[in-house]
């Protein structure tokens, strides 16, 4: 199998979300098996959530890269954005969930959260939008 290294390293960070994904069942699991209205907390069954979706997603952004007309570096920079925010949406669900410190993030937000929203914003649509023109210029432009 040839794949580009671009797509090797967001194949990799697909299977590792989704290892993550599958760890952060186990809490979730742990946490309702234990707590007296075996729910787990709110940001712990986000947590869980979103690393599975998300894992699929870089599978999806994996697809992509392959497929894009641009350079590895372009393509590999744009996936990597892509990821770095879904892990780090990721990170602050599990840090809320460990803390139990709030069930709603916005609700009181803490300093840089508007503009970290709109960082995430641009980086995983912008990242996603360089990479979908990259498969529209090589399957309809070349």
């Amino acid at each position: 199998m040839v794949l580009g290294v671009d797509t090797e390293l967001t194949l990799t960070a697909a299977g590792a979300v989704f290892l993550l994904a599958l760890g952060l069942g186990v809490w979730k699991y742990r946490q309702m098996a234990t707590s007296d209205d075996h729910l787990a907390h709110p940001y712990v069954d986000i947590a869980h959530r979103s690393a599975l979706m998300y894992s699929f997603a870089t599978l999806l952004v994996a697809v992509f890269v392959e497929l894009s007309a641009w350079p590895t570096a372009v393509n590999l920079a744009a996936a990597a954005v892509i990821v770095v925010f879904f892990v780090g949406a990721i990170a602050s669900y599990v840090v809320h969930g460990a803390l139990r410190d709030t069930t709603n993030q916005f609700a009181h937000p803490v300093r840089g959260t508007g503009p970290a929203m709109a960082a995430l914003i641009v980086g995983e649509m912008g990242g996603f939008a360089v990479l979908f023109a990259g498969f529209l210029w090589g399957a309809f432009a070349s």
